[in-house]
């Protein structure tokens, strides 16, 4: 069982999608988080922006094939619906992202904690992402994954956070998890703040049109 079902099983959902976006930096370790996050038995879908795209399993032995453009990868199971976006590093790519903002519930922000030359980068893709007009006035949950925590230059999740102001971050909730995505370390405890934020916001929509 994936993390994904897990979630869908604690958040007691049924019907209801949940759009989950999956965001950051080309080489930032999405897609290894993908495949731990995702039904076992799920096939990859090519999306229509890229030309290769190879999974990467849990295991260190195989490696991904880096996108060449933007690729966008859908799956689900009985109640949850999963968007997944991976670009390539060239910033032109980067805003085809804001045409699925709208129907976002929770956003997944994976971070090269390794990679500090484009930590300022990271900083300002996500500046843009949380000043966006279908952003900046929803309360969406952020979870941000603090990647590759098992290289020697990594920095610790608090130095991340202090790299991009996520202190600054006053209007939504958000949460940053070190993690090790080949081994997925780490994933299940974002996970669980982020189903806990989902349902909190359930809750609260239904409360308001009983």
């Amino acid at each position: 069982m994936g993390l994904l079902d897990k979630l869908s099983g604690w958040l007691g959902l049924r019907k209801k999608e949940v759009n989950v976006l999956c965001l950051g930096l080309d080489n930032s370790g999405k897609t290894t988080i993908i495949n731990q996050l995702k039904p076992a038995n799920h096939s990859n879908h090519l999306g229509p922006f890229s030309e290769e795209w190879k999974h990467v399993s849990q295991t260190q032995t195989q490696e991904i094939v880096p996108t060449i453009g933007f690729n966008i990868e859908k799956f689900k199971n009985s109640s949850l619906s999963f968007t997944v976006f991976d670009m390539s590093g060239q910033s032109r790519y980067r805003n085809l992202w804001e045409h699925y903002y709208k129907a976002s519930h929770a956003i997944i922000f994976v971070i090269d904690s390794g990679d500090k030359l484009r930590m300022v980068v990271a900083k300002e893709e996500l500046e843009i992402l949380l000043n966006h007009e279908d952003i900046r006035c929803k309360r969406v949950p952020v979870l941000f994954f603090a990647n590759k925590m098992d290289l020697d230059s990594a920095m610790s999740s608090v130095k991340v956070s202090q790299m991009l102001s996520l202190e600054n971050i006053k209007d939504k909730p958000w949460h940053i998890c070190a993690s090790n995505a080949i081994k997925g370390e780490g994933l299940q405890e974002g996970l669980e703040w982020l189903q806990e934020q989902i349902r909190q916001s359930y809750q609260n929509n239904e409360q308001m049109t009983d």
